[in-house]
């Protein structure tokens, strides 16, 4: 079974209706202490199941054939938590575009933690790893230098194949887990 995309605006409607859709965010339990949609639940995608989401619509009285809705910050890994899970559901299963960043402000709750993004923690590591490659190739060895070309090439290759694997090891970090 495949997934279908709804804007944000759309499901912001849905949400605001009398049948309140099974909204699952699959951000890092930290990122979703910060601000997140209204009445939804927390299922991180690194550690998103088929089996996890059923429990989710038994435990929430749904019918089988509810659609389950799927956000995060952008969209991205929305995509592919519905890539994971979807050939494992009966239940239709919707990307929300633009994720709760696209979110209008009446449909997202504010939790009690200030909470750095996932993304934004991926550029502060790149970035500390690249000028540590520099610094130490300068003052310690030319094979230093390496590091930074190490990270250049994840960098190309998380551009062409839309996957980060620095992100997916920050993820599983105990400060992005929630307290």
């Amino acid at each position: 079974m495949s997934y279908q995309t709804i804007s944000a605006d759309e499901f912001a409607k849905r949400i605001q209706s009398d049948d309140r859709p099974l909204c699952v965010d699959v951000r890092t339990s930290a990122e979703y202490a910060g601000v997140r949609c209204q009445g939804s639940v927390n299922l991180p995608l690194q550690d998103l199941t088929a089996d996890q989401l059923k429990e989710v619509v038994l435990d929430r009285a749904l019918g089988v054939d509810s659609t389950v809705y799927l956000i995060c910050q952008a969209g991205k890994r929305s995509e592919m938590a519905a890539d994971k899970i979807c050939s494992e559901l009966t239940s239709p299963v919707c990307v929300v575009a633009g994720g709760v960043q696209a979110l209008p402000a009446s449909v997202q709750e504010r939790g009690e933690q200030n909470v750095m993004s996932l993304e934004r923690q991926v550029r502060i590591a790149a970035g500390a790893l690249v000028l540590l490659g520099v610094v130490a190739g300068v003052f310690v060895t030319p094979w230093a230098y390496a590091l930074s070309g190490f990270v250049g090439a994840g960098l190309v290759f998380a551009g062409i194949t839309d996957t980060c694997g620095m992100a997916m090891v920050l993820a599983r970090m105990p400060w992005n887990k929630a307290a």
